[in-house]
């Protein structure tokens, strides 16, 4: 229980990384944003190790150079009697004469962390340069030294009896080397400059008698370097960026804004249809958007079309009863023969009853479609809805009409699929109307329902006289009125087959119409016994 919950939380994620992998355009924005990430961390970490390994040399320097110092001042500046002590005096002179190298201080301090000598203050001539404004090194500068370090212990770590022991500050570092170990560290002076320094002890024997700083103030120079090193880096991060900006402004915003104006010109007017082949064949989702606007504009256009045929069709269809109605009428104006005023108000009744259904059928297919898109398509039991629309029909059969009769077979499985049930009715009902209108009295209208793999077919056969083969596929037009001889007439507008197709193909399904013919003994088709239409609809 808890493993499909967990996996229902995840699910969203899963989809969206799904989505990602799938999509040309998301794969292409994931790669253009993260080729200039890539290179800015790649640089990073480039400079990062040169930078460890520069300062790492530099200490070992500093602490090859201290370990030179202990030495000279280990042999002529230590004694043991009466017990192991530093002489300051010898330990001034031999500091001066090794003289340090520029940009490097030596200081000696006694076991008891007494400044004995200082190379600054030991040389012959003063040093004379321009002083930096006093101001306290900034957070980042801090930070970048533990970085530094952190950096430098992780990757360049060695170990205890070969590398010096980390230290955070000046005392920190003098006591441990008054414990006997070496120590190093990367801190700021009271000046704010950034030191590389190292301590060693000065032992006579195995005693220590005092410590040896020695400290670097050139690592700004290898700041500088480290930052030169990644200017060409950035340089470079900023160039990807840049192409991949002009690459997204040209496959992805570019043709936005084309597929924008063409169809902002198609809305003004300008333009009856969407037509961009170039921007279709893109194998991307702007392309299945070129396309779907296409199809759009394209079903538009033929909307449009279709509506102004509609339009002409319903002024004729409609003028048609009311020519019939104004001829009758100025007819029994002029007659005074009692039988011919009779005929004539029964053709005005007549056409009056025809007038009342055709604006009824052009009403109910004028917003036929708004409907559909209204209601939703929900789990429909054909069979259920069959078998109550046959039990109406049954019950209100008078005398003399068709007889409505059911066939089903669940075979394959039960009659259910996804639709709208509503439209799905009316087009079972158009059907089975339009069949008894043409059979003969007392005749079979008879409908048959079976389920085939993902499909559901039904037939609706009558016994009346076939459609003219010719005709097979303009019967579905709207107000198609060329029936055959000896059907009836005045009943129908000729807009339910026309209303059937339409919503067939709302459901995605085909309906088609063909002649039941008499097979004869010899294989041949014989005489048309009907007209049975076809309707095909997807389960799903």
């Amino acid at each position: 229980m808890m493993d499909s919950k967990r996996l229902g939380l995840f699910e969203p994620i899963l989809k969206s990384l799904k989505s990602l992998f799938t999509s040309r355009i998301a794969r292409l924005i994931l790669a253009s944003n993260l080729a200039g990430l890539l290179v800015l961390i790649a640089g990073a970490l480039f400079v990062n190790e040169i930078r460890a390994g520069l300062v790492q040399a530099r200490t070992d320097s500093l602490e090859a150079q201290a370990l030179t110092y202990e030495s000279v001042l280990s042999l002529t500046a230590t004694s043991g009697v009466p017990k192991p002590t530093l002489n300051e005096s010898l330990s001034r002179s031999s500091l001066k004469r090794l003289q340090a190298p520029e940009k490097t201080r030596v200081r000696l301090y006694s076991a008891d962390l007494e400044l004995i000598a200082d190379s600054f203050l030991l040389e012959e001539f003063i040093k004379t340069s321009e002083l930096p404004p006093l101001k306290e090194p900034g957070m980042l500068d801090k930070m970048a030294v533990g970085i530094s370090r952190n950096i430098s212990n992780m990757i360049n770590r060695r170990s205890e009896n070969s590398s010096a022991n980390a230290a955070q500050s000046l005392e920190e570092e003098l006591s441990i080397a008054l414990s006997g170990k070496n120590a190093a560290a990367q801190r700021f002076t009271e000046r704010g400059e950034r030191v590389i320094s190292v301590s060693v002890p000065v032992k006579y024997v195995s005693a220590v008698v005092g410590v040896l700083t020695v400290e670097a103030s050139d690592v700004e120079d290898i700041i500088r370097a480290e930052r030169a090193a990644l200017a060409p880096i950035i340089s470079v991060a900023v160039l990807v960026s840049l192409v991949t900006s002009f690459l997204l402004t040209a496959g992805i915003a570019r043709p936005l804004r084309r597929l924008s104006i063409a169809a902002d010109r198609v809305r003004s007017g300008k333009l009856k249809r969407l037509d961009m082949p170039v921007m279709s064949k893109r194998n991307d989702e702007i392309g299945d958007l070129a396309k779907a606007l296409e199809a759009m504009t394209g079903a538009l256009h033929d909307r449009i079309v279709l509506n102004e045929r509609f339009a002409a069709d319903v002024a004729h269809e409609l003028k048609n009863p009311l020519t019939s109605i104004r001829s009758a009428v100025e007819t029994s104006e002029v007659v005074d023969d009692p039988a011919v005023r009779d005929r004539m108000r029964a053709v005005i009744a007549k056409d009056v009853v025809r007038l009342d259904r055709l604006i009824t059928d052009i009403s109910n297919a004028s917003r036929l479609e708004a409907e559909i898109a209204r209601e939703k398509a929900t789990n429909v039991d054909l069979q259920k809805l069959l078998e109550d629309l046959v039990s109406i029909w049954q019950d209100t059969r008078k005398e003399g009409q068709p007889n409505v009769v059911l066939n089903i077979d669940t075979t394959e499985g039960a009659l259910a699929l996804k639709a709208r049930e509503g439209p799905l009715a009316q087009v079972i009902r158009n059907l089975v109307e339009n069949a008894r209108s043409f059979s003969p009295e007392n005749g079979t209208v008879t409908i048959t329902a079976v389920r085939e793999s993902e499909f559901i077919t039904m037939t609706f056969d009558d016994d009346g006289p076939g459609v003219p083969e010719d005709k097979l596929e303009k019967i579905f037009e709207r107000f198609y009125s060329d029936r055959p001889k000896g059907a009836q007439f005045g009943n129908n507008s000729g807009l339910g087959l026309s209303i059937v197709k339409q919503i067939v193909e709302t459901h995605y399904g085909q309906v088609f119409v063909r002649n039941r013919k008499q097979n004869n003994a010899n294989g041949s088709l014989g005489e048309v016994l009907g007209a049975q239409f076809v309707v095909r609809l997807p389960i799903r």
